[in-house]
């Protein structure tokens, strides 16, 4: 995987601008922050995201792959506020389980989610 940065951009925080890849594609469907049995242990969004992230690791696992080869996640997250007040906490939580990577990522506020109690959902693509 290549990062494209234009030259005199200033580096994005916790992301990239944008990445050339070659190989296999994973598609990771959205996925919550609950458990392998579909219960939600916290409300707390930091929480919900350290499970939402080890729940795409496990099925890229399942694909030989890790998070070093994700290229694009897509967070959709139903309150943005609650989101950057808790930036520093969720960029801790992002490094424990994902280390230094960086894909290019969106995110979005949307009104709600499926699943009652998801305060977030996470899509992600991998290149192996």
């Amino acid at each position: 995987m290549e990062i494209l940065q234009p030259p005199n951009w200033p580096r994005p925080k916790g992301y990239s601008n944008g990445i050339k890849a070659k190989g296999d594609m994973i598609f990771v469907a959205g996925q919550v922050g609950w458990n392998e049995k579909e219960e939600f242990e916290s409300e707390a969004i930091e929480d919900q995201i350290r499970q939402a992230l080890k729940n795409i690791l496990a099925i890229l696992k399942e694909g030989n792959a890790g998070p070093e080869h994700i290229v694009r996640m897509t967070w959709f997250v139903t309150h943005k506020q609650e989101y950057l007040d808790k930036q520093k906490e969720i960029g801790a939580v992002y490094r424990d389980v994902m280390g230094d990577v960086y894909p290019v990522m969106s995110l979005i506020q949307v009104a709600g989610l499926i699943e009652h109690g998801a305060k977030l959902e996470i899509e992600a693509t991998a290149v192996v």
